[in-house]
C-alpha cells in the first residue's frame, strides 16, 4: 500500500487542526504555511473532507475550518479510508488470477490478510490526538539549549 500525497496533505492537514485549539476556527493559509502545503491544494482536500464530515467550515472573517468531531473519535484509518478507499497491501483480484491454484497460494493469501489486518488495525488504534500527543512530547525531549 503507498499512501498517496493527497491522503498525506489530508492527514496533515486534519492534523493541523487537531493540534489547535479545535473549537476555534483556523484559516486555511495557516494551515498551509504551517504544513507546507500549497494553499489551493489544502482548500481542494479540506473542501472533500467537509463533504466527508470531517470537518466544518465557519464563514465571515473569524472563519475558517474546524474539525466536526473531537480528534480523540478522529481516527487515522478513517481519513485514509475516506480519500483512498479500503486499506489493502494487495491489487484487487490477485488472490483468484485464473482458476489455476498454485503451489504456495494459500500461504500467501493468509500472509496477505494478516499483514492487511495488522496494518488496518495500526490505522483503526491510532486517533489524531495520539499523533498530536506523541508530536508534543516528541518536541519536548531535546528542548532547546540557549545557555551561553
Amino acid at each position: 500500500m503507498k499512501i498517496s500525497k493527497k491522503c498525506q496533505y489530508a492527514l496533515r492537514s486534519i492534523f493541523e487542526l487537531a493540534s489547535r485549539n479545535h473549537k476555534l476556527p483556523v484559516k486555511t493559509h495557516d494551515i498551509a504555511r504551517s504544513q507546507g502545503i500549497s494553499l489551493r491544494f489544502v482548500e481542494v482536500i479540506l473542501n472533500e473532507l467537509k463533504h466527508g464530515g470531517f470537518v466544518e467550515s465557519k464563514r465571515g472573517n473569524e472563519g475558517g475550518y474546524v474539525l466536526a468531531r473531537s480528534p480523540d473519535n478522529l481516527t487515522i484509518q478513517e481519513i485514509i479510508e475516506y480519500v483512498e478507499g479500503p486499506i489493502s497491501i494487495s491489487k484487487e483480484g490477485i488472490e483468484n488470477e485464473g482458476n489455476n491454484k498454485h503451489i504456495g497460494e494459500d500461504a500467501f493469501l493468509d500472509l496477505w490478510k494478516q499483514a492487511n489486518d495488522a496494518l488496518t488495525d495500526v490505522f483503526r488504534s491510532k486517533t489524531f490526538t495520539d499523533l498530536v500527543e506523541y508530536e508534543r512530547m516528541h518536541r519536548n525531549e531535546h528542548p532547546p539549549n540557549y545557555s551561553i
